[in-house]
């Protein structure tokens, strides 16, 4: 492989595109993504969420794979059965949008195809660019198990969902009836609750008056949809409402048509909204359809499919229902029935796919019974056998499922799973088979159509951790990796696809729970903590980011900080630094090779721990077995962004900033017994770091001691505390041999003293004496300090700084490297501009006008400065003290 060599060749910065794409074909070729590990072990199972057919890579996808493969490589490593398993979701609205889109280019419908000619052209599109985000994912290096690569629409998935229709229909689960459901007018079809996406938008409340029948008073309804008034059945009132008890069981009077409606009493209004009278529309609201219910009212659809009034609209039939608003208003005011018009602010309903206006349209469809799979699901969740990270997620699946409403699973599409039910021409009756019926089940008539419509696309997703593993079959797949380990996802799909997932996993399967996990990430939002989306023009597209800072550096900038269920913040500082933290892993394993004796090499073993010749090199390894047993504690508690943390504060703060720099001044001065240490805490480190940067650690650790046999830093073991040696000696003493440095550093950089200059300094320490004279030669180096001297004390007095540490007093004299009198004038009038700037932002801050208008974001901003301009002269009075002033 090419990255297979020393460091000859290395150039000084990681170059990510010259190495990606060849590590991930080795990958491949060599067949690691495939599960294996030891078959004693239960497999850890991961279920990507199976991304549209029609989509592209967004920034949802590359934070979703970017933890799910860091599970993944982590558990590969320590050993367990692994499967990452892969997938495409046929996204029936949104795949139907797009290739009617192509057609109409044609100057084409699917009418005039035909079904069959539709559904061939559809097959063409998804065989031509279905699988570009597999390539994109892969690019993201994602180690799922191609091989096992499943789409919603083939032959296993498809006959588990036949299966899961009959046995549904069989329990009477599944029915056909007419309910509310959620309507698009321009897909014109029947939406699930996920492809509904709500906003505020500004409108208005009109405010109607319904006179009375028998003349005696009238009642005032409010209402943002005065068109659907011509639908109303009844005036509803909260039976608890005096202003209305007297008129509860007389009629009202529609304004417009004239029409007698009944004025009833139902505890579901609310009294606090508008005038505490609700216009009851059962055919347009749901709310209202349940109230319908309840008091038997007749359900009036006033709108055709296409969101035109039809004839029930009486004068306003034919209109648009946009259209229909400002007519109907204008009727009213002729009328002298319309009271108020308010400005109204209130959260409306749009299609994902079209953004059109959800229309509420009663319609024959199939449906759910949801209540009796609930139950089992909700006490999965209580028992402990689902658990939900992060836990607060439990309340709000709970109040979810405790109202959960029956769900409307029929599409009126042609691409999809049409549903297994047959129609017949003889009698009402209707036949439901896993397979095309002879004839009619119930009269044995020939005469039978299959239903016209598709399943939503969530039914099948719903099955989807054992419809890919080949149920209803009893498959070796099925009975070795069902149920799954971990189910990662956004906490936006937690409703409408983990819930699922787990009802129908529990129906279709004992009982049993399709994993133990539910991990739920966060959202990632812009640089000002808005949430990406095409219409704001704040989308990044992650494989522009990929070009230009590497996958590496993508992934951690997501996952780091990343705690669950909470969302992030994504910027361009986020990114470089985490392409810089890259740059700096493969600049350290740059120097170490240099320095190796024997290089580096295919077959080199470097994985073994060789003996510490000094404290440093204690310290080193003590730090590493600490970091690998934080490391892991992290993982297994979902903590990853935590992880990483931990892994980035190691490798750059400790392993580089430190050890590596102490190690060059013993190999200047001709001790090389830093550097099997230094290539033993190399190749470990990269194992820890593979699960979440898996490009640069492997084209690293091939340069170190890749093999052509097929060996891969993803299949070694990881690292735990077990595996390395604890010195808790050492860590104190290196702790205050860095301490000592670091105040040495501070002091040098608060007087602005010149990196070429060097400073004498002196040191005593009770506690730490000897460990301090035993590393003078590295506390020199790394301090800049000439000379040093352990075991004394200068004088104290205005020419001289001494800092009191946490093991050591160390002092440096003064003279001829700081003029005083100018440094304190210098200080003295920045810690005065200091304290003007800070009670400024103190008298914005305590303005309750700002606090009130200003956007969260830009208070919490100016606070920040505010602490930040106080912790700043706290250190600048630390130095005049210092000084003496």
């Amino acid at each position: 492989m090419s990255d297979q060599g020393g460091r000859a060749d290395m150039p000084r910065a990681y170059d990510p595109a010259a190495h990606e794409t060849g590590v991930y074909r080795m990958w491949s070729e060599r067949g690691l993504f495939a599960p294996a590990g030891d078959p004693g072990r239960p497999p850890f199972v991961i279920v990507m969420p199976p991304p549209n057919v029609t989509g592209a890579l967004h920034m949802g996808h590359a934070l979703t794979v970017a933890l799910e493969d860091l599970m993944t490589r982590w558990h590969r490593m320590l050993g367990d059965p692994t499967l990452y398993l892969p997938g495409a979701d046929h996204a029936g609205i949104a795949t139907q949008v797009v290739v009617e889109r192509e057609l109409a280019l044609e100057g084409l419908d699917r009418h005039e195809l035909g079904r069959e000619e539709f559904l061939r052209r559809v097959w063409e599109w998804v065989d031509r660019y279905g699988s570009r985000i597999d390539e994109q994912l892969k690019r993201m290096g994602v180690s799922c198990d191609w091989d096992r690569r499943s789409f919603t629409l083939d032959p296993g998935p498809s006959a588990a969902v036949r299966r899961t229709f009959l046995d549904l229909h069989r329990r009477g689960l599944i029915y056909r009836g007419e309910r509310i459901i959620n309507w698009c007018p321009r897909c014109a079809t029947a939406l699930s609750e996920l492809e509904v996406r709500y906003a505020e938008e500004d409108a208005a409340l009109y405010h109607v008056r319904y006179d009375l029948a028998d003349g005696s008073g009238h009642l005032v309804v409010a209402t943002t949809r005065p068109e659907t008034m011509l639908g109303d059945t009844a005036v509803a009132v909260n039976p608890e409402d005096e202003r209305y008890s007297a008129m509860v069981g007389r009629e009202a009077v529609l304004p417009i048509l004239g029409r007698r409606i009944p004025v009833i009493a139902d505890r579901s209004v609310q009294t606090d909204f508008g005038t505490g009278a609700l216009k009851v529309t059962p055919g347009h609201d749901p709310t209202d359809f349940e109230i319908g219910e309840r008091h038997g009212l007749a359900v009036i659809g006033i709108m055709n499919p296409d969101g035109s009034l039809n004839e029930r609209a009486g004068p306003f039939a034919g209109l648009d229902r946009s259209e229909a608003r400002g007519r109907v208003v204008e009727r009213l005011r002729e009328d002298g029935a319309l009271v108020e018009v308010e400005p109204y602010r209130h959260s409306v309903g749009h299609c994902d796919r079209s953004g059109d206006v959800v229309e509420p349209l009663v319609s024959r469809q199939w449906f759910v019974r949801m209540g009796p799979l609930a139950e089992p699901a909700m006490e999965a969740v209580r028992s402990g056998a689902i658990r939900v990270v992060p836990e607060r997620f439990e309340r709000v699946y709970f109040n979810w499922m405790e109202n959960i409403r029956d769900w409307c699973v029929s599409r009126q599409l042609w691409w999809g799973h049409r549903i297994p039910a047959w129609h017949c021409a003889e009698c009402p009756e209707v036949t439901v088979a896993e397979d095309e019926p002879a004839g009619c089940g119930s009269c044995g008539s020939g005469r039978i159509e299959q239903d016209p419509d598709v399943l939503d696309t969530w039914f099948s997703s719903g099955l989807w951790t054992h419809s890919t593993l080949g149920w209803p079959g009893r498959t070796a797949d099925m009975e070795r990796y069902y149920p799954g380990t971990v189910m990662e996802t956004g906490y936006d799909i937690l409703f409408f696809w983990v819930a699922r997932m787990i009802m129908l996993g529990m129906f279709n399967n004992g009982g049993r729970a399709p994993f133990s996990t539910v991990y739920l990430h966060g959202l990632v939002l812009d640089p000002h903590g808005v949430k990406m989306s095409k219409t704001k023009g704040n989308v990044s597209d992650p494989l522009d980011l990929v070009d230009a800072y590497g996958a590496d550096a993508l992934r951690f900038a997501l996952t780091t900080g990343n705690a669950p269920g909470s969302d992030m913040r994504l910027d361009e500082r986020r990114l470089e630094w985490a392409r810089n933290f890259a740059n700096k892993v493969w600049n350290s394993a740059r120097f170490v090779m240099m320095n190796m004796d024997d290089g580096p090499g295919p077959g080199a073993d470097w994985g073994r721990m060789p003996e510490p010749a000094c404290r440093q090199d204690r310290w080193i390894l003590s730090r590493l077995a600490r970091a690998a047993g934080r490391v892991g504690e992290h993982l297994s508690g979902y903590q990853f962004g935590e992880a990483q943390r931990e892994l980035h504060d190691f490798v750059r703060g400790e392993y580089c900033d430190w050890y590596i720099e102490m190690a060059k001044v013993r190999i200047r001065a001709g001790d090389r017994s830093a550097v099997p240490v230094l290539a033993y805490v190399l190749e470990r480190t990269l194992r820890l770091l593979h699960p979440f940067m898996p490009f640069v650690t492997e084209a690293l650790w091939q340069r170190l001691c890749g093999s052509p046999d097929g060996r891969s830093l993803m299949t070694e073991r990881y690292p735990t505390a077990a595996d390395g040696r604890l010195d808790g000696r050492a860590e104190e003493e290196m702790g205050a041999v860095m301490e000592l440095v670091r105040a040495v550093r501070n002091l040098r950089a608060e007087f602005r003293i010149q990196p070429s200059t060097r400073v004498p300094a002196s040191a005593v320490s009770e506690s730490m004496g000897e460990a301090l004279s035993g590393e003078a030669g590295a506390i020199a180096a790394l301090g800049l300090i000439e000379p040093l001297t352990i075991g004394a004390q200068g004088p104290d007095g205005s020419d001289r700084a001494t800092l009191v540490l946490a093991h050591s007093t160390v002092s440096v004299p003064l003279a001829g490297l700081v003029d005083v009198r100018a440094e304190t004038v210098r200080l003295s009038a920045e810690l005065a501009s200091l304290g003007a700037s800070a009670e400024r932002l103190r008298v914005r801050l305590g303005d309750a006008r700002f606090a009130e208008r200003a956007p969260p974001e830009v208070v919490q901003r100016e606070r920040e400065r505010l602490a930040g301009l106080v912790e700043r002269g706290d250190r600048v009075r630390g130095i005049l003290e210092r000084l003496g002033t």
